[in-house]
């Protein structure tokens, strides 16, 4: 069994904003309504959250709106629009250790991953973009005849961005840093789950100096908040990450408006390991692929393919690492694994283990809850999974392992392939030649090498198939915030 700590009274933070932040104001519901957000830890109520509907996003457009077309975000100097964000970065600093716990309380992951982790790598996303605000530039174009022509990239307009609960600090910080240094206004749609963290970094931005009305975050739910955003004729661009399902609601809402979209969805990905790779670092890399952040990661390496030469000594390491696992209170520094976000993705996980016992796969480590309180689960890996089981055709987003054997090259890339999704891969092999093989013939928009779960705010993430489309981070990030408009002058 996983290792149980026991759960024990630690520091929380204090909640300071629970209200939405339209056009610099914090602000209740316009009908009054609030909605609970839950510790996953404890299953006690937090916090009462403003409950943003229709009508709030309409003032929350009109703000973003206004400041778009009036105000001086995307008219201000691009190096002081990168100072701005810089500061912003440097306040998340500053606070880093109350926002991993409010991150920790609202969310259930440890809060070491938080503190070590994802706030770490939002400071760096926010700095990455502000240091490309100035440097957003257009060409010259030798064209036929007597003309000058160029062309700028300006700003798409107001931004509409809507965000899960799995890494509530970091999405923020992939949707604004980008957003922001092109000149976009925002209005945010924090997940119902997870929006305290949200709403503690628009004061921050706030604070940085990000002027009124260029930020504005609208805790809600997906069917009223989230679709008044979408539908909105005053949104000029959405973006967002989460489920196919809601993805594809999207789209047809957004049909009818043409609106720009960026997509980052759900994953099955293929953790690949060949009989010369290191045991080693392949198991600690399977360990991580699927337990990091309770195995709610898109990109989890859910699917662990494992040449048969080497299977069932691999197999050992990864079900003894597993069992190892210590599970309990996030706010424990000693703790590696907390609660699932909710109940209804805790129930969501425990019916696919059900399935896959039902379906023949053989529980090798875990399937079972953890503790009476709180969304525990044991780290779970199923062996003797075949490729048409729902554990393995599935995203299950959690802790659940599905161990595969394979054979050959050309057998592995075919199954490897075969899924929907196209988010994420990982090859481990001794072998240069293989792995640069390898990660020409997986269909997938990121593939790693002798590692896992390894970003960058330069290297651009997201997906293949229906893993979504459009691309986060890097240079790349910001295309999806940019209109290219050419000029022409006549020299005649």
């Amino acid at each position: 069994m996983a290792t149980v700590t026991a759960p024990r009274k630690a520091a929380t933070p204090q909640i300071r904003q629970s209200q939405l932040f339209i056009g610099g104001q914090w602000t209740p519901a316009r009908s009054g309504n609030t909605f609970d957000t839950i510790n996953p830890a404890t299953e006690e109520v937090i916090a009462a959250v403003a409950e943003a509907d229709a009508a709030d996003v309409e003032l929350a457009v009109l703000a973003a709106r206004k400041a778009f077309d009036e105000g001086p975000w995307p008219r201000m100097n691009a190096r002081e629009r990168g100072r701005i964000m810089m500061r912003l970065a440097d306040l998340i600093e500053a606070e880093i250790d109350e926002l991993a716990a409010l991150e920790s309380l609202d969310n259930g992951k440890p809060v070491s991953d938080a503190r070590l982790g994802d706030i770490p790598l939002a400071i760096e996303v926010i700095r990455y973009y502000a240091g490309w605000a100035d440097k957003i530039q257009g060409a010259t174009i030798p064209i036929n005849g007597n003309y000058f022509c160029y062309t700028r990239k300006e700003p798409v307009g107001v931004a509409g961005q809507i965000i899960p609960w799995n890494f509530p600090i970091l999405m923020v910080a992939w949707k604004w840093g980008p957003a922001l240094a092109a000149g976009c206004t925002i209005v945010m749609k924090p997940a119902e789950q997870t929006p305290l963290t949200a709403l503690r970094l628009a004061r921050l931005a706030q604070e940085a100096g990000v002027p009124d009305g260029v930020i504005n975050v609208v805790p809600g739910f997906g069917p009223t908040a989230g679709a008044a955003i979408v539908k909105h004729p005053g949104i000029d661009k959405v973006a967002f990450t989460g489920s196919g399902e809601t993805a594809q609601v999207i789209m047809r809402q957004a049909a009818d408006q043409l609106k720009r979209l960026t997509f980052e969805l759900g994953g099955k990905s293929p953790n690949i390991v060949f009989a010369d790779a290191d045991m080693d670092a392949a198991a600690a890399g399977a360990h991580v692929g699927i337990y990091l952040n309770q195995g709610q990661c898109c990109c989890a390496g859910s699917r662990l393919f494992v040449e048969d030469a080497i299977h069932g000594e691999f197999v050992e390491r990864v079900v003894a690492e597993s069992k190892s696992r210590r599970v309990g209170d996030p706010f424990d520094p000693a703790t590696q694994q907390g609660p699932q976000v909710d109940k209804a993705q805790f129930d969501k996980i425990m019916g696919y283990i059900a399935v896959g016992q039902k379906e023949g796969a053989t529980l090798a480590a875990g399937g079972g809850r953890v503790g009476d309180k709180g969304f525990f689960i044991e780290p779970t890996v199923f062996t003797n999974v075949k490729d048409e089981m729902a554990i393995a055709r599935e995203e299950i987003f959690g802790p659940v392992l599905s161990v595969l054997k394979f054979s050959d090259m050309d057998e592995l890339i075919r199954r490897a392939n075969a899924t929907n999704f196209g988010l994420a891969a990982a090859v481990w092999t001794r072998d240069i030649s293989r792995a640069h093989e390898a990660a020409k013939r997986l269909r997938a928009g990121t593939v790693w090498v002798n590692c896992y779960d390894v970003f960058d705010a330069a290297a651009p993430f997201g997906g293949f198939k229906q893993s979504g489309f459009g691309r986060e981070l890097g240079e790349k990030g910001l295309e999806p915030y940019l209109e290219h408009k050419t000029v022409t002058v006549s020299l005649s």
